[in-house]
């Protein structure tokens, strides 16, 4: 069964490491990360990779010559095993010891972190290799390189591949591990609703232990679809799933955002978000460049939340209830009112929130003009086409 083992290659625990010395805003953060990417590297042997961010600037590490000289000796010394073994199975043995032999190299490069020869050995690989299992795990690998370094055009290319691979009849892990790799890329990508569709659908058969931690995922999840759900949903599939329970005590500061939310406690809402904001978004290499998207829209659905159960409020209860002051809630509802994101309306002069909820007839009928408007479009593309 060693098809069935995925090796957690590359180390994706590193650029979180490289993402957090970049930023000098995470400088208490640097001493340890600097600890975790030197033994990670040192572990692995990636002599390509070490030489890569020492020539970053921003990496904040100095290239030692020592070091880089032991690795690259031995990663010249154990390809040149591999490359003799390889060679060995071409001449003397059959299909799958020179699909072995290539798939133990291909991963070589991958552990050190050469990008460019480790993508085109996969490929290689790939070829080769006539097992639908292995050649998802080929792929998936491919997935994590890319993942590694922040390609995109790889990530998204080689999703498609496992995608196509998968319907000719994937199993049932293999599945459930793809679900986890597209919710992550979609997290990059700013998609958090289907993101985190997939990953609530992988909560309880999760297995990509390869791609991130058990906890991070089970973090993610929950940051996702708090964001997502509807409250109802929200307690049924994520406050009271039991994986989220398992890890709540390790991350409590997701278990006060998602308790405060939904029982209607505002104001440590706001704090527990804050916290978030400064203990894992930013800090974290896959949320930081959505960072402000997703409080601003956070604080909107909180707004919503306490809106929506009122036909007025006072300005005086509002920023009571948040723990903000009178004139922080006043500029950011205006600020949401104006964008079309709040339906409400400030009276300044009795210092009242009135919510006006749009007509149900009015927005049936701007998505059947906003529809009708894609249709004739398409129609007249077609028509083109045709005539």
């Amino acid at each position: 069964m060693a098809d069935d083992i995925v090796l957690p290659i590359p180390n994706l625990k590193l650029p979180q490491q490289l993402f957090v010395l970049s930023k000098n805003a995470f400088v208490t953060l640097h001493g340890e990360a600097r600890r975790v990417l030197l033994e990670g590297i040192k572990a692995d042997q990636m002599a390509p990779y070490y030489k890569m961010i020492t020539s970053m600037p921003s990496s904040g590490l100095a290239l030692d010559q020592n070091l880089l000289s032991s690795m690259e000796k031995a990663n010249e010394d154990e390809l040149k095993q591999l490359d003799n073994r390889l060679e060995e199975a071409e001449k003397t043995e059959g299909e799958s010891e020179i699909s072995d032999a290539l798939k133990a190299r291909a991963n070589y490069l991958t552990r050190i972190g050469e990008k460019d020869r480790a993508i085109a050995a996969q490929k290689l690989a790939l070829e080769k290799t006539p097992g639908l299992g292995s050649r998802i795990d080929i792929v998936l690998t491919l997935v994590r390189i890319g993942f590694f370094f922040g390609d995109h055009e790889v990530i998204m290319s080689n999703l498609k591949k496992a995608e196509a691979l998968i319907e000719e009849g994937g199993d049932w892990d293999r599945r459930n591990r793809l679900k986890v790799y597209n919710g992550l890329h979609l997290l990059t990508i700013r998609q958090f609703k289907r993101g985190g569709e997939l990953f609530v659908d992988a909560l309880s058969t999760f297995t990509a232990t390869e791609l991130l931690p058990y906890n991070d995922f089970v973090a993610l999840t929950i940051i996702s679809n708090t964001l997502t759900l509807k409250r109802v949903d929200l307690k049924k599939k994520i406050i009271n799933a039991p994986e989220v329970i398992q890890v709540l005590p390790e991350v409590p500061v997701l278990g006060e955002l998602i308790k405060n939310l939904y029982e209607c406690h505002y104001d440590k809402f706001f704090v527990a978000l804050a916290s978030l904001e400064q203990t894992y978004l930013l800090p974290s290499r896959i949320l930081n460049p959505h960072t402000r998207y997703y409080v601003r829209e956070m604080r909107i659905l909180a707004y919503s939340q306490l809106l929506e159960s009122y036909r007025s409020l006072t300005l005086d209860s509002l920023s009571s209830a948040f723990g903000v002051s009178v004139e922080f809630v006043d500029n950011e509802l205006s600020r949401f009112i104006a964008n079309g994101r709040l339906h409400c309306t400030i009276d300044k002069v009795h210092g009242i929130v009135e919510t006006t909820r749009p007509s149900l007839k009015n927005a049936q009928y701007d998505t059947v003009i906003r529809q009708g408007d894609i249709l004739l479009n398409e129609v007249q593309r077609l028509s083109k086409v045709l005539y």
